[in-house]
């Protein structure tokens, strides 16, 4: 994870959770108490990596004997009028920045003064503390059910003594006497290290370098998007993002009327508004034109390492049909290409999800994101993280969060990354792109609340076009049966039949509809 953390590509996790302050206000003072007396249950937040020398073996976590909590947790304040273009704008530029790799690897900023009275938490979190077995994400035990919950009793801590040099030397020397394995883990380790260094050097000094550091980078992540791919490019070191809010009701009514679920109907908007958006860029599609997602998925396994999650997450390549113009069929294909993962017996149910104690969707972006560094991945054009969270409010301190917005790292030569939360009846999504390949990003949120209108229309056609499921009165029939011969007398004076154009329109739209 620290081997991938370079300027271009930090390593951290970002979340934006927007607040109703309520009557009571909400300030730094009363975060910082809220966080202190949190923060006991993710001890990483107040540790830091410690190298250990020569590379014999990964870093450990030591505690921070020097850790202060107000130089991670931050004020801001955005100018009148407070919008969220304003918060965008922040966001993109907090999330560009890398975390100090010296002190422990995160930070939390308070942004006050937006236009409706309320706040927002914007967080970073490196992919080296959230391993959903030994940490989870801070965000996740913030957040409480209940408006007024009570403070947890807890005893002043002290950090623990940092061990020497030697002892982590001679640590390192024995434990790779005893397992051959962890030898070679470490060795792999140093490597790694290695090609992080020339990584990160190459991309400082540009030229001859630059190209080592290019190599560096392929061997260290594996295969890089297809170089004719329209997501695919040279990341730099500034980031732009976009926020969007559905309402969740839209998504369930689509799934109901297309038997799928509430993932397959995420992906397919993605692909529909992928698919428009590349078109205003002039790509050219054809009807065969595909991307490939890496969609992780939460899974069980029998023999897989126990978390707190009480799953594991595991990558999945998903093909997005961006060629396809019809949105039913796109909704179809979807389906059906996640139909296997659904039907191997290991796939974890959205409600367990949900179910999770405290905000889990946090730690679940980031084990998706995790997933997505694996050093011997396979080629894909995005990473999409859908991570479904309660859907009963949630408070810190007393103040209702009433959004979180998820936005994920980009990795080299990889310009968009899509994470979406499902919150309380509503669905989030976070766009982060690269802020000078993709300066219409705005285009693409647009383009994806388009792709939900048209997924939406589709269910009121289908809706429209069903039969009625129980008989019809005497009385209706009646009734029916006079308007049929009302609507006769009026064409005869036409010579064309309604009754028979209608019923070729209703064919009609179900062809279109289906196909």
């Amino acid at each position: 994870m620290l081997a991938l953390d370079t300027v271009r590509t930090p390593g951290h996790v970002g979340t934006v959770d927007v607040f109703d302050a309520g009557t009571e206000g909400f300030d730094y003072e009363r975060l910082i108490a809220l966080i202190r007396d949190r923060i006991e249950f993710v001890p990483l937040y107040r540790q830091r990596v410690r190298p250990v020398p020569a590379r014999l073996a990964a870093p450990v976590w030591v505690d921070d004997e020097n850790f202060d909590l107000t130089f991670h947790v931050r004020r801001s304040a955005l100018p009148r009028p407070g919008n969220l273009d304003q918060l965008r704008e922040f966001v993109g530029r907090v999330l560009a920045r890398r975390l100090d790799l010296s002190r422990p690897l995160w930070e939390i900023y308070l942004v006050e003064g937006m236009e409706d009275g309320g706040f927002a938490l914007v967080s970073k979190t490196h992919l080296a503390i959230v391993d959903g077995v030994d940490g989870v994400d801070l965000g996740q035990v913030l957040l409480d059910a209940d408006h007024r919950p009570p403070l947890t009793s807890t005893t002043a801590w002290e950090p623990r003594p940092e061990p020497g040099s030697l002892d982590l030397v001679g640590g390192a020397l024995w434990e790779s006497a005893q397992d051959p394995a962890k030898a070679f883990e470490n060795l792999r380790g140093a490597f790694t290290s290695a090609l992080g260094m020339a990584m990160a050097i190459g991309e400082a000094v540009g030229g001859i370098g630059g190209a080592l550091g290019e190599l560096a980078g392929d061997a260290l992540r594996g295969k890089r998007p297809a170089s004719d791919s329209p997501l695919a490019g040279d990341v730099s070191e500034q980031r732009r993002v976009d926020l969007l809010q559905v309402p969740l009701a839209q998504f369930k009514a689509i799934r109901q009327e297309h038997d799928h679920t509430v993932n397959d109907v995420v992906l397919a908007v993605i692909t529909g508004g992928l698919r428009s958006w590349l078109l205003t860029r002039g790509e050219s599609l054809s009807s065969s034109s595909t991307l490939t997602a890496l969609v992780p998925m939460s899974v069980t396994e029998d023999d897989g390492e126990p978390t707190s999650l009480g799953s594991q997450v595991a990558p999945h390549l998903q093909t997005l049909p961006v060629g396809e113009p019809n949105a039913l069929m796109r909704l179809h294909q979807v389906a059906y290409a996640t139909k296997a993962h659904k039907e191997s017996g290991r796939a974890v149910g959205a409600r367990s999800l949900s179910d999770i104690a405290g905000f889990a969707p946090s730690t679940l972006h980031a084990l998706g994101v995790r997933v997505s560094t694996e050093v011997l991945r396979k080629q894909h054009d995005i990473l999409i993280t859908n991570v479904p969270g309660p859907q009963v409010p949630l408070y810190a301190a007393g103040a209702r969060m009433v959004a979180s917005y998820p936005l994920l790292p980009l990795s080299a030569a990889h310009l968009l990354t899509i994470g979406v939360t499902s919150y309380d009846g509503e669905v989030f999504v976070g766009l982060t792109g690269d802020r000078y390949a993709i300066r219409d990003l705005h285009v693409l949120a647009q383009c994806l609340i388009d792709a939900v209108q048209e997924l939406v229309d589709t269910a009121a056609d289908a809706a429209t076009l069903r039969q009625p499921t129980r008989k019809a009165s005497p009385a209706a029939r009646r009734a029916a049966v006079k308007k049929a011969a009302a609507k006769q007398e009026g064409p005869r004076r036409i010579g064309r039949r309604p009754t028979n154009r209608q019923g070729l329109g209703g064919r009609e739209r179900g062809r279109r509809a289906e196909g």
